[in-house]
């Protein structure tokens, strides 16, 4: 059985049923899926999958409070939810508890595209298996400017093995206690002064696979040029047939809505005729079940950039600084 996990709370709420309903079409009806609470808010979620046999919310507040109390002792400063949008998003981690041995994690804003069995394959020999081009930027992960990043990790690493938090195959008990509390003490020591202060789990993510010397896969990195596919909205390029992604003929693994704002969405699903990338196949998703609901815009389409000031994808390249 292929095993799904992801994290979700309200405010991503039209993302989530995008994503079930693309694990649903790609994967089958029967895929288990562990939500992780991002936070308490998460009503509107426990009513949708009273209707998901198949989808369930991981409840155990024992795997819940040992995260939170690692993350308050690791990385404090990104439990501020005046300062970091994604203060929950280190929850993701209960994943390495369980439910599941091994496990897909995905986040709430991405879609399906194709099996996923090559990822879980890959399990069979690598501990952590990923599949995106963040290593291509290592200073959202990482402190370049730091002296002590090269006595922490070895050029080579830092540009091969750095990963985007958003999509990963791996498995369950790689973090116990004594792992964990090593890996405080590291960064207590003064590691910390090599993770990026900027994002949320992302970084703290990146430090624990690699110092703890993961066996790490990836995709993006691997595969030959001709077979390898990108992942990200912010990737203009992809053609679609018959609502599946194809980057020059190759099928994308997952579509990643990195940058498109959970507000943004909400207004698009109300009938706000705003564009953003992929937007058709966004919505062909989130309304598959029930298509009559889906909006139907009767004003003129609005570009991102008249609604907010600033050009989406612009804005995420700027951020990313990738392409």
């Amino acid at each position: 059985m292929k095993e799904i996990c992801t994290l979700a709370n309200d405010t991503v709420y039209d993302q989530l049923i995008a994503f079930l309903n693309s694990i649903e079409v790609i994967l089958g009806s029967n895929t288990p899926v562990c939500i992780y609470p991002f936070d308490d808010q998460i009503q509107q979620i426990k009513t949708e999958i009273a209707n998901r046999p198949n989808v369930f919310i991981y409840e155990d507040s024992v795997s819940i409070q040992r995260w939170d109390e690692f993350m308050q002792a690791a990385a404090p400063e990104r439990l501020n939810r005046k300062k970091f949008r994604l203060y929950g998003a280190h929850r993701r981690f209960c994943a390495f508890d369980g439910p599941f041995e091994n496990f897909i994690y995905m986040d709430a804003d991405t879609l399906v595209m194709n099996s996923l069995d090559a990822v879980f394959d890959k399990l069979n020999e690598s501990d952590f298996v990923v599949y995106d081009f963040q290593f291509t930027d290592p200073t959202k992960v990482y402190n370049i400017q730091s002296p002590k990043l090269l006595e922490v990790f070895e050029q080579y690493r830092i540009d091969s093995e750095i990963f985007c938090s958003g999509f990963y195959g791996s498995k369950q008990g790689l973090f116990e206690r004594d792992t964990k509390e090593w890996l405080v003490a590291e960064l207590k020591s003064g590691d910390a002064e090599i993770i990026y202060s900027g994002a949320g789990e992302q970084p703290l993510l990146n430090y624990m696979v690699m110092k703890t010397g993961m066996n790490s896969y990836n995709f993006a990195y691997s595969l030959p040029d001709g077979e390898k596919t990108g992942c990200s909205v912010t990737s203009p390029h992809f053609q679609m047939r018959d609502n599946i992604l194809y980057d020059k003929g190759n099928r994308l693994t997952y579509i990643h809505y990195i940058g498109v704002p959970p507000d943004l969405i909400r207004r698009v699903c109300a009938g706000e005729n705003i564009e953003f990338p992929y937007r058709d196949l966004f919505l062909h998703y989130r309304y598959l079940r029930e298509p009559e609901n889906r909006p139907l815009f009767m004003e003129p389409l609005k570009s991102y950039a008249n609604v907010s000031g600033s050009n989406l994808l612009e804005r995420v390249l700027r951020r990313l600084r990738i392409s």
